[in-house]
């Protein structure tokens, strides 16, 4: 308690913060006067507005030497959360000057995600990097300014500067004669605090308020101001109260940094040491060729073990056996060993020239890797696995390493990844687990290989992460929205799975049918109850490799598109979570006949329509009559997977000329032709069926149900559920956010709620714009130019097709785009021209986004000699195929890109022109040296002269 016989201190609170109707704004801390962290006894702020602002402000009296940590909150009128700030809590320590009777007033500004982004270790450690320490300087202590006479005020000013050239300074200048009346020789210098943040403080009079100021970068080089109006502040002194003001004034505002990268998966990196496919040893070599281009990042697809099958349906990246395993097929078997022996040396070179193929063998790839790390791993076992870089290894990773290898074992076993069939080890148990893994075990060897594999794996990507921080270059991931449903994680922890279900999206750019990827859903009540623990290890996994990574459908965070296990397509799902339509609902607006709304509505018309004359034929075999001209499935045939088994075997005794695939589409759209799904775990709740006015279900209901039905459908998918995901999104995304300092990236591509975007800037997550699929409504092309700062900016991506083949595919759409955004009323070109490729790139370069990200394939296409390849092969997969193969490699090395410097001179040029950051020169040193390009000229021009 403070002594209420002294006169006490006092530490007033003031925050800028616009509120809604029924929010309030308070603050909570480490120290009992602030709540103890409990938000129910916080601090609770009083709202005022000042000009335009809404001031929320309070104080606490304090005793001497008080210190607490400290956050703002916004809360509804029960305290519950509804907001908080994002970054580092705040320090509140008194200064030593403080006297009884004076105050400390701290103004702050909400942190939010954006402010974070400067220390995600993507800038932190690896843009930002210097080899030089500003460790001399020390933090100038508020004392030594004394509040001399009533009335007067010291001002402390405090900014975060991430970035700071050698033998540069910063300055406060200003209005007032202390901060040099605008003159940089007179002006404030401020002392280097740690963590970025730079300070300093001086007493003001009554006479220099209101006062302005603005912070700038002074070296010999000259003078940088911070960007636009100046700050301003005012003090109340006719109080005679003397007091120390804090002006936390967040970041220095200077010219937004933008960069670029390339992406590129890493099995379709080609080298000349590689075995068929790209290795994590590649990397380093992918990394020398984009500093040479003038790029800051390498972005890849999921590296995780995929290996369920054990055939090249394991390619997909996104289906992971072990979200925390890397994968075998990026291991170079030559770099494992020094002292392997020259037999095993000749049939690694002659599987490079069997294996150097156009496209990735992955079977191949696969069991010549393995088959060559085993006979390693024979002639070394004993060192390796005693050795302690291994023991270190080994402890820090064991509560996966062991589940993954036991799993690895038990698979090639029982020759399936489907445990049902493990016998006794279909249910997972750490007693069954330490038994097989054990050093007594008769299989340890078997078990211990994976270690190995793994082991080594580690080193090699570790060695070329270390070696793209060096040169400057963020090296960014991928983080899969879901995990196989045969994998290590769903075996070890099912209760984290709803295994009776399946992910994917609805109908969208990529797939009018929606997609299924057949992963289980998450079970979030139960991951919430160790604070989502999974999550939080699998981040901090990734974080020992990547310094960024992308979001895998970060839509799903906000909802998932839940999918019956038994379904093949992604059309009649529903999100989960979501509020459904309640029997009630219907039933208030007259809608009675829930059978009729929620049954199969499959007449003799539409089977006529569908299937011409052998529609008696098809009715017979996988549909009962259930009424007069009405059908309905029979039981064997009432699943998409029930409907494709019966079909295959139905034509196995049936001469029917159409083909499997386009029958099975016919009939899943007889069992997709409802108006609404009901509930499988509470039928007095309906969801609408995704397009439902696309089907004869809705179209032959009464005016009135079709009304009601319209209402309730758009209701459902674009308003009643934004608050609840929402509040979804702020449980979850900030878990990954704070799992690591890696700079997050979400994909929000798809049907994309109005809520996302306000959720991620809030908390400083990076979106992602593809200028053909652009998120405005009624807009065929992205306009670059008027992307947001935080987004990734692409022509193409990984699910697409690639600039040249997007650009051949469609001669109408083709037109409109060479009219509408290169500006000309020529015929377009039948081919994609490096002219035009560089056009785009061109755009792309130049738009306010915080990245510019090219697929390689897009780069390599400013020089005709790397277009001659087919470009429909240069597609890295077709969403629309659930059994696609992941296959495309780069039809040139790596050594030889480094060596064409024609093509490195255009990029770089491209850069340079665009006023993005570029890295200067080889950074061997670890200093990250930038080098700011020219803004272009014009925007304005014609096609063949400028950008538009």
């Amino acid at each position: 308690m403070v002594n209420s016989g002294l006169k006490s201190r006092k530490v007033s609170f003031r925050i800028p913060y616009y509120t809604q109707w029924g929010q309030n704004l308070l603050i909570c801390g480490s120290d009992r006067l602030l709540g103890s962290w409990n938000v129910k006894k916080g601090l609770l702020l009083k709202p005022s507005h000042q000009g335009e602002e809404l001031i929320w402000s309070g104080s606490i009296p304090v005793p001497p030497g008080y210190q607490s940590e400290y956050s703002y909150y916004v809360v509804d009128d029960r305290r519950n959360i509804l907001r908080w700030e994002v970054g580092k809590k705040r320090k509140l320590l008194l200064p030593d000057g403080l006297q009884d009777g004076q105050s400390l007033e701290l103004r702050d500004l909400w942190q939010t995600g954006s402010d974070n982004i400067p220390f995600r270790s993507a800038f932190k450690d690896v843009i930002f990097r210097t080899s030089w320490s500003l460790g001399g300087e020390r933090p100038l202590e508020i004392t030594q300014n004394k509040l001399d006479q009533d009335g007067s005020v010291i001002l402390q000013f405090r900014i975060c500067c991430p970035y700071l050239e050698e033998g540069t300074s910063i300055y406060v200048l200003g209005s007032s004669l202390n901060l040099g009346q605008w003159k940089i020789q007179d002006a404030l210098k401020l002392a280097y605090a740690g963590d970025s943040l730079w300070q300093a403080a001086c007493v003001m009079g009554k006479d220099d308020f209101p006062l302005k100021y603005k912070y700038c970068k002074h070296s010999k080089a000259g003078t940088s101001v911070e960007c636009g109006a100046s700050r301003e502040i005012s003090v109340d002194v006719t109080t005679g109260e003397s007091r120390f003001v804090v002006l936390s004034d967040g970041l220095m505002r200077e010219m937004p940094w933008r960069g670029v990268g390339v992406s590129i998966p890493m099995f379709s990196v080609r080298s000349e040491v590689d075995l068929g496919v790209g290795e994590f040893l590649d990397l380093k070599l992918l990394v020398d060729w984009a500093v040479e281009s003038g790029f800051h990042l390498v972005q890849l697809l999921p590296i995780n073990d995929t290996s369920v099958n054990c055939m090249w349906w394991d390619s997909y990246p996104y289906s992971s056996l072990s979200v925390f395993a890397l994968h075998p097929l990026y291991l170079r078997v030559e770099a494992i060993s020094e002292n392997i022996p020259e037999d095993i040396k000749q049939e690694i070179r002659e599987a490079r020239v069997q294996l150097d193929k156009k496209d990735v063998d992955y079977e191949a790839c696969m069991a010549t890797k393995l088959s060559i790390a085993k006979k390693i791993f024979a002639r070394e076992k004993e060192a390796i696995l005693n050795s302690k870089s291994f023991q270190e290894f080994f402890s820090e990773n064991q509560e996966w390493l062991k589940p993954y290898a036991a799993f690895c074992f038990l698979r090639n076993f029982f020759e399936t990844s489907e445990r049902s069939q493990w016998g006794r080890f279909s249910e997972f148990s750490k007693e069954k687990l330490e038994k097989l893994v054990s050093k007594e075990s008769l299989h340890y060897e078997v078990v211990s290989f994976y270690y190995y594999i793994q082991f080594h794996l580690h080193l090699q990507l570790s060695e070329a992460a270390e070696y793209a921080r060096k040169k400057g270059v963020v090296l960014k991931g991928d983080l899969p929205i879901g995990v196989d449903r045969n994998s290590v994680d769903t075996w070890v922890n099912p209760n984290l799975f709803r295994m009776n279900t399946s992910t994917g999206a609805p109908p969208d750019y990529f797939d009018k049918n929606g997609q299924n990827w057949g992963f289980p859903t998450y079970n979030w009540e139960e991951m919430s109850k160790d604070n989502y623990g999974w999550w939080r290890a699998r981040l901090t996994q990734m974080g020992k490799y990547f310094t960024a990574y992308r979001i895998d459908h970060i839509l799903g965070f906000f909802r998932i598109w839940e999918l019956p296990e038994h379904a093949m397509t992604g059309l009649c799902g529903k999100f989960r979570p979501s509020i459904p339509i309640s029997q009630e609902e219907l039933e208030s607006e007259g809608l009675w006949d829930f059978n009729r709304l929620t049954h199969l509505y499959i007449g003799q018309d539409l089977l006529q329509e569908k299937f011409g004359a052998s529609w008696t034929i098809i009715a017979s075999t996988f549909l009962n009559e259930y009424q007069k001209g009405f059908y309905e499935s029979k039981d064997e045939c009432n699943t998409e997977k029930k409907i494709a088994s019966a079909l295959k075997s139905f034509l196995e005794t049936s001469m029917f000329v159409e083909s499997e695939e386009k029958l099975r589409r016919k009939l899943f759209d007889l069992l997709q032709n409802v108006a609404l799904i009901k509930d499988p775990e509470d039928p007095r709740k309906f969801y609408p069926r995704f397009n439902v006015e696309d089907t004869t279900s809705f179209m032959d209901l009464d005016q009135h149900s079709q009304n009601v039905l319209k209402r309730l459908y758009y209701d459902y998918y674009f308003h009643r559920q934004e608050g609840l995901w929402r509040d979804n999104a702020f449980k979850t995304l900030p878990v990954l956010l704070n799992s690591s300092d890696m700079l997050a990236c979400g994909e929000d591509l798809g049907l994309i709620p109005s809520c996302v975007h306000p959720v991620m800037q809030e908390l400083g997550l990076v979106g992602l714009r593809i200028q053909r699929m652009p998120s405005e409504p009624d807009v065929e092309f992205g306009i670059p130019s008027q992307y947001n700062y935080m987004t990734v900016c692409a022509p193409s991506c990984h699910d697409c097709s690639t600039l040249r083949a997007w650009w051949e595919e469609d001669e109408e759409r083709r037109h409109r785009f060479f009219q509408e955004v290169m500006g000309s009323d020529e015929l377009p070109p039948d081919q994609c021209t490096p002219e035009i490729v560089h056009f785009v790139l061109r755009q792309h370069v130049e738009a306010p986004s915080m990245w510019s990200i090219f697929p390689l394939q897009d780069l390599l296409a400013l020089k005709e000699d790397y277009t001659t390849r087919p470009a429909v092969e240069e597609t890295i997969n077709d969403p629309t195929n659930p059994k696609h193969y992941w296959r495309y490699r780069v039809h040139v090395t790596m050594e030889s890109l480094l060596n064409d410097k024609d093509l490195t001179k255009t990029i770089k040029d491209l850069v340079r022109g665009s006023g993005r950051f570029y890295p200067q020169k080889d950074l061997e040193s670890g200093q990250a040296k930038l080098q700011l390009g020219s803004e272009h000229p014009s925007q304005t021009q014609k096609y063949g002269l400028s950008n538009k």
